[in-house]
C-alpha cells in the first residue's frame, strides 16, 4: 500500500490513506500521502475482522467513505475492518470501487463459514478486484463463482533498494559486526509460529555443511504466544552446543529495514518456510537482491519461483485451512545442492535480479495499478 501510494502521488495523483490511529505516529502525511486515522479496535480482542467485532470509529469510517469526494476508493485485504466495514456500505459509495482480497487466509474455517457465503455478493458490487496470484485459494475463489471482474497485478520490490549491488566495504562491515562465516542463509519473517522457524531450524542443524550462519530478521519484541521463546531455544542449542560446530544463528531485529536489506543482498541464499502466505513479498525482495531461494510452497511461492526463475519450492503437505508443511529431508536435500554449487546459486540470482527489473519493481506495478483505475474512470 505505502509503495503504490507514494508512486502515484509521484504521477500527479492525489492519495488518502485511511488508517487505524496509532500513538506513535508523528505526522498524517507520508511522503505526500494523507493519512486519516480512525480509532478501531476489537470487539472480542482476537481478530481484527467483523466476524470479530469491531467498535469505535466504525460510523467515523464508513461516512468518510460515503462523503469522501473520490474518484477511487482500494481496499487491501479481506478479514480485516477497512474492507469488511467498506462491505455494509458498498451501495452508498459513489466512487469506483477496488477490492485486493489478499489470499483468503481464513476460507474453510467454520468461524468465517458465514462471512465467506456472502462474499461473492460483496465482490460482484465492486468494479474491480486484484489478484496477485493466477493460482490461489482467492482468484480460484473467484473462477468458481463466475465473477467477471477479476484483475491480474503481482506483487515486488523496490527499485530504491534493490537496483545497486551491495558495495564490498558494507559488505566487509557487515561480516564483520555479525561474525558472518561460511554459507550465509537469511530468512526475514517475524515470530508469528506460522512462518516456518520450527522447520528451519531443524533443517539447519542437519545440513551436510561443516561452517554455515543462518540469519534470522524478525520483531525482537515478543509477540502473542510462546512462538519467539521456542526459537529462541533452538538458536540456543545451535549456538552453544558441540554438536554443531561451525554453524551458528545470528538474529537481527526486523525494524532495522537498511540493515535487513544489506544482509539479504549479501547472503548466498535466502530461506522461507512458511506455513501460510498469499504472495510473499520476501521471494520478490529475494529476487531484487539477486539471491537465490529455498521455500515451501505456501501461498503462490510456486509462481513466483516461475516467474522469477530464482527459486527451487521445497515438496510441501497440503494442510487444513490452505497451510502447507515442508517435507523436511527434502528440504535439506535442497538447501545441499545450492550449498555446494556456487555457479547455480550465480545463476539462479542473476536470473531473478533480471526478472524483477523487467517486471516487479514497485514503480512498474504503481502504474499497472493506475492504468486500471484511469481504466474504471472511463467506463
Amino acid at each position: 500500500m505505502r509503495h503504490i501510494s507514494e508512486r502515484l502521488v509521484k504521477m500527479g495523483h492525489d492519495v488518502t490513506v485511511a488508517a487505524r490511529k496509532l500513538p506513535e505516529r508523528k505526522s498524517l502525511t507520508h511522503n505526500g500521502v494523507k493519512i486519516v486515522e480512525f480509532d478501531i479496535k476489537s470487539g472480542s480482542g482476537f481478530g481484527m475482522s467483523s466476524v470479530h467485532g469491531l467498535k469505535g470509529d466504525t460510523r467515523k469510517y464508513q461516512d468518510f467513505l460515503r462523503n469522501g469526494d473520490f474518484d477511487i476508493v482500494m481496499t487491501y485485504a479481506a478479514q480485516q475492518w477497512t474492507t469488511d466495514l467498506m462491505f455494509d456500505v458498498l451501495d452508498e459509495i459513489k466512487a469506483k470501487k477496488v477490492i485486493v482480497p489478499c489470499g483468503y487466509s481464513a476460507l474453510g474455517s467454520k468461524e468465517f463459514e458465514d462471512y465467506y457465503k456472502k462474499m461473492p455478493d460483496y465482490l460482484r458490487r465492486f468494479d474491480a478486484a486484484v489478484y496477485m496470484c493466477e493460482d490461489y485459494r482467492d482468484i480460484n475463489f473467484a473462477k468458481d463463482h463466475r465473477l467477471k471482474n477479476s484483475h491480474f497485478i503481482p506483487n515486488g520490490a523496490d527499485e530504491t533498494e534493490f537496483s545497486e549491488p551491495l558495495s564490498p566495504g558494507r559488505k566487509r562491515e557487515l561480516k564483520k559486526k555479525y561474525g558472518l562465516r561460511g554459507l550465509v542463509i537469511m530468512t526475514i519473517a517475524n515470530y508469528t509460529g506460522e512462518k516456518g522457524h520450527k522447520e528451519l531450524a531443524h533443517v539447519f542443524k542437519r545440513l551436510p555443511i561443516p561452517r554455515a550462519t543462518l540469519i534470522s530478521a524478525g520483531g525482537m519484541t515478543p509477540q502473542p504466544g510462546p512462538y519467539f521463546g521456542y526459537f529462541i531455544n533452538d538458536v540456543d542449542r545451535i549456538n552453544k552446543s558441540r554438536k554443531f560446530p561451525g554453524k551458528q544463528v545470528v538474529l537481527v531485529d526486523g525494524v532495522k529495514r537498511e540493515e535487513v536489506r544489506d544482509l539479504l543482498k549479501l547472503s548466498d541464499l535466502f530461506v522461507f518456510f512458511s506455513n501460510i502466505e498469499c504472495s510473499p513479498l520476501v521471494l520478490f525482495e529475494s529476487a531484487a537482491a539477486g539471491v537465490p531461494f529455498v521455500a515451501s510452497a505456501a501461498g503462490n511461492s510456486a509462481e513466483i519461483a516461475r516467474w522469477t526463475g530464482g527459486g527451487i519450492i521445497v515438496n510441501s503437505k497440503k494442510m487444513p485451512y490452505g497451510r502447507v508443511a515442508v517435507n523436511l529431508n527434502d528440504a535439506i536435500l535442497q538447501i545441499s545442492k545450492l550449498a555446494y554449487n556456487p555457479r547455480r546459486r550465480r545463476a539462479l540470482g542473476k536470473t531473478a535480479h533480471h526478472a524483477w527489473e523487467q517486471k516487479y519493481t514497485w514503480e512498474i506495478l504503481a502504474k499497472r495499478y493506475e492504468k486500471l483505475y484511469l481504466d474504471l474512470l472511463k467506463q
